[in-house]
């Protein structure tokens, strides 16, 4: 959420960055409701003092004529002030209605563009491989291998449902232990397990609801279903305020992650590329409200992904996503893909996104600065690992003639040290 000061003072750059962004918003709604907003707070505040100065003046009062004067004046005042207190509680509603819909600026940097189709490759590694044989998808691969059962999956499950078996569950868990021991390893993360079942405000907070409300799986109880640690994890200091020398707060969080994936009919049906349930490793991170510390961070953050698809000697490459591709906080965002042999494609494998106080100022997550004036701090989040998605890359870019598929050196010493994966 932006600051309602700056949204009055800069309105030209907000209504640019909803452009940029490719997001409908009606600004001039918002101002008109800030307007009658102010102007029934300064009028309740202005019968309220006298209210008080009524019930001092009351006290004091000898005669009673007097006095009887006074208290039907000062019941007249209190009417009009409960009626412009109902009032309020509209406009309120209104006004944080159109408050939740104002989206972040883009940073300048952020390319223009409509749609993924749109961003732009910062950065290339590795060598896509070539084969002397026709490279199989990974659903051939693992039904060939009997790694997945689809069919059954759909049967228990739903559309997009699967069962992970043998050695690609060897091979998930593997993935997990790595990419956390490799994080882990960076220092100063701070390890947790996350709720994947959520109330409402977290995900207010962090910018989901209302916008992708639709995305979501709701209980009966009212809570919902997160699709990234990342809410839980901002969720842990809401209403906090932490003190400045614990900054930055890094964290790796783990979670089951859920998405109804709305709006996504007929993309990637088959396999496990965009499922309802999978699993994450997210990095998070609170830090001072100072842009130059979100873009280190951010750029800490994204190395610390790409690493981890280096060791698993995975080809990829950056792309920073174009306005239209931004959600409604990030300021900034870099999508990691990792090449797909069966569709010689890259398909997204990670997401490196920083926020500014976006998110903070919802969540009121703050901290006093060393002047001891109190700011929101920054926040950042990237996926370390994502499962099962991550195993299209691995299974496809190491599969041989004979239909095996090679264990990446680093995951072997998780794998009991199995190298090869066949029948």
């Amino acid at each position: 959420m932006l600051d309602i000061k700056f949204i009055r003072e800069n309105i030209d750059l907000v209504k640019d960055g909803a452009r940029k962004k490719h997001i409908v918003l009606n600004i001039d709604e918002l101002i008109t409701a800030d307007e009658e907003r102010r102007k029934l707070l300064s009028s309740i505040e202005g019968k309220r003092t006298a209210q008080n100065q009524f019930s001092e003046k009351i006290a004091k009062a000898t005669v009673p004529e007097e006095r009887a004067a006074m208290i039907a004046e000062m019941k007249t005042l209190k009417e009009g002030m409960q009626k412009e207190e109902e009032q309020l509680k509209e406009v309120m509603k209104k006004w944080q209605g159109l408050m939740v819909q104002v989206p972040n600026i883009p940073d300048m940097t952020v390319p223009e563009g409509a749609s993924d189709a749109e961003n732009k490759e910062v950065r290339a590694w590795g060598t896509v491989p070539t084969f002397d044989f026709k490279p199989k998808s990974h659903v051939e691969l693992m039904e060939a291998l009997d790694l997945a059962d689809f069919e059954r999956g759909a049967k228990v499950s739903g559309f997009r449902g699967y069962f992970l078996k043998n050695d690609a569950v060897l091979l998930n868990f593997a993935l997990w232990q790595f990419a956390f021991d490799h994080i882990i390893a960076k220092g100063g993360f701070t390890p947790m397990i996350v709720p994947s079942l959520v109330r409402r405000e977290p995900f207010v907070g962090t910018g989901y609801l209302p916008q992708s409300e639709d995305d979501l799986y709701k209980t009966q109880d009212g809570e919902y279903l997160a699709g990234t640690g990342e809410v839980a994890t901002m969720g842990y200091y809401m209403d906090e305020i932490i003190d400045k020398k614990k900054l930055p707060l890094k964290f790796v969080s783990f979670s089951p992650c859920f998405r109804r994936e709305a709006g996504s009919h007929g993309k990637q049906t088959k396999g496990i590329y965009r499922v309802h349930e999978f699993f994450k490793f997210e990095q998070v991170i609170l830090c001072e409200a100072n842009h130059a510390e979100s873009v280190k961070f951010h750029e800490e953050l994204t190395q610390n992904a790409e690493e981890i698809l280096q060791a698993l000697k995975l080809p990829y490459h950056v792309v920073v996503n174009c306005g239209g591709d931004l959600g409604l906080g990030q300021v900034k965002k870099y999508d990691i893909e990792a090449w797909i042999p069966s569709e010689s494609r890259f398909g997204e494998t990670h997401s490196s996104s920083y926020f500014h106080d976006f998110q903070t100022r919802r969540l009121n997550i703050r901290y006093k600065d060393d002047e001891g004036k109190m700011k929101f701090t920054h926040s950042l989040n990237n996926t370390a690992i994502a499962s099962p998605r991550i195993l299209i890359s691995v299974l496809e870019n190491y599969q041989q003639a004979d239909g095996t598929i090679l264990v990446p050196d680093v995951l072997q010493k998780y794998m009991g040290g199995k190298k090869v994966i066949g029948k």
